[in-house]
């Protein structure tokens, strides 16, 4: 599988390339803004290093083509992911797993969905709810990862995960742990075709997150 990697300077890309490239056999495109700068290639057999702005759909078309599947690492604004389900569209890329916030379909619940409300405010979760939306009517298979508040804790890769239309709960999970869900996807991609996952880590059904 070709799998291309936007946002690839983020976190979660940073984790999820390293273990893609020790785990698996897959090629890699990382794309980012200053990605050759700010990535170092550690196999250039099989990772392509591209910088470039998601708006910019020339670039993202010419270098999008020929691969599986995309995982997009940042949907805080519209028009950029509008872009790249057009980039998508117009070169044949059929799948795409985009990292979106909680609170999309007002699914937070209880003290913590008041206090996330507060501290995401109406502007972030209404560009969240746009780009969800255009993936979600694009006609392209999707996975849309709705996170709560992240930490790191190496080797927490503990999740668990919510359908749309139930209730979110949850306050924190690990990037390690969001790593393992994306990787636990691409094992299984039928098992979680369109669908919108509501990401946490167990037993933590609190008021705010713990380092808050």
């Amino acid at each position: 599988m070709k799998i291309m990697i936007l946002g690839a300077a983020g976190e979660i890309a940073g984790m999820l390339r390293e273990r893609l490239l020790k785990e698996t056999d897959h090629a890699l495109i990382l794309y980012a803004r200053n990605a050759e700068k700010r990535i170092k290639n550690t196999n250039p057999e099989r990772v392509t290093i591209v910088s470039g702005d998601f708006n910019d759909q020339e670039l993202l078309e010419k270098n999008i083509a020929g691969v599986d599947l995309v995982y997009l690492n940042d949907m805080n604004s519209p028009e950029a992911t509008k872009t790249i389900v057009s980039a998508m569209q117009n070169t044949g890329v059929p799948w795409i797993i985009g990292a979106t916030i909680l609170g999309i379909y007002d699914e937070v619940v209880g003290e913590f969905g008041k206090w996330n409300a507060r501290m995401v405010g109406t502007p972030g979760t209404n560009r969240h709810k746009e780009s969800s939306a255009a993936i979600e009517e694009s006609g392209l298979s999707f996975t849309l990862l709705r996170l709560t508040w992240l930490y790191n804790e190496a080797g927490n890769t503990n999740y668990m995960i919510s359908q749309k239309g139930e209730p979110f709960i949850g306050a924190e999970v690990s990037r390690e742990a969001v790593t393992q869900l994306i990787l636990d996807i691409l094992a299984d991609l039928d098992t979680y075709k369109n669908t919108s996952l509501g990401v946490s880590e167990p037993d933590t059904d609190f008021a705010k997150p713990s380092f808050y």
